[in-house]
């Protein structure tokens, strides 16, 4: 792993980091292929975004200069990143110190093969998540808390993801993936209303179905909706389609999941 901040090589993080103390940043995980990273108009464009909502003075051409340096030490970068924008260094408190935040890049080197689905066994959580504060919804930030506790609960249960509902009783999304599900033979994603984390993967799933007129529902579910899914598929940056073979121990239609992954062409990621 090497890891770069503001296009600096480092090895450490200042005490007084306030991604540390505060979890106060945001991040985005992605794909990089032969010096590209996948879909990275969408994860400049989240960052942009949640930067904005919470006030966060980010350059973020510094992510384009980090990949230059990566690239003269690293000539062929394959594997994963993780780009964190931390509000930096701060004194005690809350109080927003007055300087531009720090852009942190993570760079996981792995050879990637192409892009193919996944099909696993998955169940609901018991876990929910509470409501969002408004300012913060569909940003993916750094306090990360609620996945933690959940993928604690998916891991006793064996499960590499799972549903999670909201204390409402709606379906919100997986432990660290967005998800589809076909009812009554039409797709749906959750409409992430009051929390959840609005993915770049399903943004793109989603311009892709749209493109191929594929109708696909975006409203709220109801946690008594579960025995009508006949399929469902779990999503994000680094796996385009996790494909529930068996669900709370009930068989589901795998083949129509299967149908979209090569409709969709979800093996080529640009």
């Amino acid at each position: 792993m090497l890891c770069f901040k503001n296009a600096q090589q480092v090895n450490q993080i200042d005490l007084l980091d306030r991604a540390f103390h505060y979890g106060d940043g945001c991040f985005t995980t992605a794909c990089i292929r032969n010096n590209q990273i996948e879909l990275q108009e969408r994860h400049i464009a989240r960052l942009g975004m949640s930067s904005q909502q919470m006030n966060l003075q980010v350059d973020l051409r510094l992510i384009a200069l980090t990949l230059q340096k990566l690239g003269e030490t690293e000539p062929q970068l394959n594997g994963t990143l993780k780009i964190v924008i931390s509000r930096g260094i701060g004194q005690r408190g809350y109080s927003l110190p007055d300087h531009p935040a720090d852009v942190w890049v993570y760079y996981y080197p792995k050879a990637l093969a192409a892009h193919q689905f996944e099909q696993i066994e998955s169940g609901v959580l018991n876990s929910t998540l509470g409501r969002c504060m408004p300012q913060l919804l569909g940003l993916k930030t750094l306090n990360r808390l609620e996945q933690v506790m959940l993928k604690q609960e998916a891991d006793q249960q064996g499960w590499t993801e799972a549903l999670v509902c909201d204390v409402q009783g709606e379906i919100v999304e997986g432990v660290s993936s967005n998800c589809f599900l076909r009812i009554n033979n039409t797709w749906i994603t959750p409409e992430l209303r009051y929390n959840g984390v609005t993915g770049v993967m399903r943004a793109e799933i989603l311009a892709r179905m749209q493109q191929q007129g594929i109708v696909c529902e975006q409203r709220g579910i109801n946690r008594n909706e579960m025995p009508s899914i006949q399929s469902l598929f779990f999503c994000n940056a680094l796996s385009p389609m996790k494909i529930v073979t068996h669900f709370e121990h009930r068989n589901l239609d795998a083949d129509a999941c299967i149908t979209l992954f090569h409709r969709l062409h979800l093996n080529q990621i640009n």
